[in-house]
Formats: C-alpha cells, structure tokens, sequence
C-alpha cells in the first residue's frame, strides 16, 4: 500500500479511539441559572441541577440549590436544560456501513422467523463511530435493537458513554422484538402466517413454563422452537419484558392487540404509522407508543394513511406516545421528529417527554432516566435555546456525571479538510 494512503487510513481508524477517551468525572458539578425542564414537573425559570458521582443530587431554582465551595459550575445563563434524549429506535453498536456485512450485527442470519435467543449486546461495537455523533447532539441513551423475522430478539439499553459494554449497558435484555407485516417465504408471505408463527412460539413458550421438567426429560409435546428461544420468551409472558413489535397498518396493530390480550404479554408498538386510527383502542388498554419518523407519503401499502399527526392525536386520545428516530446514522435527528411532531399539534412538553420520560417508562428504567430528579441518573444537556427548534443544538453534554467531549468524526474531518492549499488530502494532519 502507498506509505501516504496507509498513514491516512491509520489516522482516520484512530478517530473513533480518540474520542472514545473519557474525560475525568469531577465528583460534583453544578449547573446554574438555565431553563430547566425537568419533565418531571413545571419549568424553572432560573433553574440548577447539581450532579455528585453520577446521579443528580439536586434540581430547583438556583438559588435554593448550594453546591460545595470549590465544585466546577456551569452557568446556563439564556439556555435550556433537559434530560438526556433517550432514541429507542437505533442499531447503533450493531451497524457501522449498511452494504458491509462484516459491520452488521443487527440480526440473525437463519431462516427460522422465531429468533428470540439472539442477543444483540453479544455484538455491541462501543467504539462505533455513531456513538459521538449522536451523543453530541443531545442524544445520551440508546435502545440497540434486533432485526428480521417475526421475532427478533432481544434488544439492549445502553448510554453512549465509556471504554466497554460494561461501563455502557443498562439493560440487557430490554425489550424482545418483533415484526407484523405482509411476512416472507418462512411465513407464507401472509399476515395470517406471521401471526400463526408468533401465536405458536408464545403458546410452546407458555406450555414450556409449565412442564419444563417433563421437557427436560424429554416428556412432553415436540416444540415449534428451540429451548434458548423457549427460555427467552419467559420474561414476556410473566410481563417483565416488553414485547416491542414494529406495526404500521391499524388493522396490524389491532392484530397484534389480539395477541397481547391472548397471552397477557406487555406490549409495546413501534413504528405504528397508523396507529391513530385505532387510537380509541390504544388508550383504553394503555399500550405505549412509539412512534416512528412522522410522515404524510404512502411509501407502501402498510401506511397508506401515514400523517404528520400521528403522534398528536394519539396524544389527544390519551395514548402515552414516544418518539424515536428510527435510524442508527441519524439518530441525531431525533429533536427534528419531536419538533415536527409539535408542528403537527403535540404540546411542546408532550413532545420532550415523548424523546424522554416516555421511552424509559415504556422501557423500565424510568426510575434512573427519563426526567431531571434526585436520584437519577445524571444524564443532562445544555442546550442554546429551543431543543426542538433547528436553531437549536447542545452546547453541553453529561452522561453519567461525565462531560463528554463536543467532538465527532465529521467535526475533526471537516477541520481536517477545511483549508485547501493544494497539498494531498493524506497529508493532513
């Protein structure tokens, strides 16, 4: 390989490890006198958080909240401050280049649509370019979840902070996904076949829980899925994990509340373009949500009656309804989703909570993320102004308790690149 050529190659690989540095936690920082929405309860004005060793100790107006002598202040003066954005519809860890498959490990390459044993933590990349482009723009919690057949898998929680999984994870396994639509070959390219598939594996993981010691002993009636598959569904049927299931069409989604009502699992909607049609229904069985990137286009027949106001008239139904980008690449886009879904008619405070409280509700972790209180976790943004305007963006980033860096990929290329004085593009430093 050209000498030049390679040494670019090797500074533009270590990108993602330099940023990856972390930064040293000051054991307690205040930030003062901003806008603060803690979600949780009305704005204050002139407002303080203060943060201690990775949770926050302390949220009220700024002259009530008294940070140790000598504790780093951040003064928030003319801003807003708001938890960390929470995206429950990423890959990120799991897609680094969509057509390179060496990069892809969001889902399980196998012709059985029952897939519930594959975990995607198992191969959660935390040195992913993605992670410091979202991060710095606000978005500090992801949910990495699983692709393809009618069971996905298990998804994963985590913040986009620290050297491993380990310091990242919240959650594994925090939702088992799933898929209802028109199928494929292994389902007969039928919704008929994709229920009958997910009605069988829930039935078979529900007669496992009963006689798992005459299964053991090869007792009992034959299984349409494996043991792995069988153990992983547990959770669901006890309602401890959510059922995350990806359906647009409202008669999809009436079909999937079918299902829930049969076996009594948890379920939360992803996606579901059309789910305000079935609104009324929605409300009174209180299923969360989440609905994806809003749009008023048929790009297929399974959203035929996609509107902008989706999330709106969920809301105004009394569907508890969250927001998620539906991307790994531009999960940064998330406060667009949020300020359109406002445009469209969702109060500017449902729509923070949408990108915040809701998803950790419908996700189970609400008691550490999702709102500005003591004792959560201490994932906090400063923001110029509006966050859900497009003047708006993040001026500062804590996760953990941690101040990230305010840098990327694209921000160290684009200076890299900014002067062009006719010297090779692998020259420079």
């Amino acid at each position: 390989m050209n000498p030049s050529i390679a040494k670019a190659l090797a500074c533009f690989l270590a990108i993602p490890l330099a940023l990856s540095a972390a930064p040293s936690r000051a054991a307690v920082t205040a930030i003062v006198h901003g806008k603060v929405y803690p979600v949780s309860g009305p704005v204050i004005e002139d407002g303080a958080v203060l943060i201690e060793n990775g949770r926050i100790t302390a949220v009220g107006p700024t002259s009530e909240v008294h940070p140790p002598a000598g504790a780093p202040v951040y003064d928030a003066s003319g801003k807003v401050v708001t938890p960390g954005l929470i995206d429950a519809g990423t890959q990120i860890g799991l897609v680094e280049v969509d057509l390179t498959k060496q990069t892809v490990d969001s889902a399980l390459n196998v012709n059985d649509p029952i897939r519930a044993a594959f975990r995607v933590v198992d191969g959660f990349n935390p040195f992913t370019t993605l992670i410091p482009i979202t991060r710095i723009e606000g978005v500090t919690t992801v949910l990495s979840r699983p692709d393809g057949g009618v069971i996905s898998g298990q998804a994963a929680l985590v913040d986009l902070y620290g050297h491993s999984l380990h310091d990242m994870l919240i959650k594994a396994p925090a939702a088992m996904m799933a898929h209802f639509g028109t199928g494929d070959d292994k389902t007969g390219n039928s919704r008929g076949g994709v229920a009958l598939a997910l009605r069988r594996a829930l039935e078979d993981a529900r007669f496992y829980g009963a006689h798992r010691s005459e299964y053991n002993t090869n007792q009992s009636r034959s299984m349409s899925v494996s043991r792995l598959d069988l153990d992983a569904l547990q959770p669901v049927l006890s309602g401890a994990l959510p059922l995350l299931v990806e359906a647009n069409r409202s008669s999809d989604i009436e079909a999937v509340l079918a299902v829930a009502r049969e076996f009594g699992v948890n379920v939360v909607l992803y996606g579901a373009a059309e789910a305000w049609l079935v609104a009324d229904e929605l409300a009174a069985e209180q299923v969360r949500v989440l609905v994806g990137p809003l749009d008023d286009l048929p790009s297929n027949f399974s959203v035929l009656h996609a509107t902008f106001a989706n999330a709106a008239r969920l809301d105004k139904a009394g569907v508890e309804v969250g927001i998620v980008s539906g991307s790994s690449h531009n999960s940064r886009n998330l406060t667009v989703e949020a300020g359109r879904a406002v445009a469209a008619g969702l109060p500017w405070d449902k729509a923070l909570a949408a990108i915040t409280q809701v998803p950790a509700r419908a996700l189970g972790i609400a008691s550490d993320y999702g709102s500005l209180e003591p004792g959560k976790v201490a994932d906090v943004v400063v923001w110029s102004s509006d966050p859900l305007d497009f003047a708006g963006h993040p001026d500062a980033v804590w996760i953990r308790g941690h101040r990230v860096p305010m840098t990327s990929r694209q921000e160290l290329l684009f200076k890299r690149y900014e002067t062009l004085d006719g010297t090779p593009p692998e020259y420079k430093k």
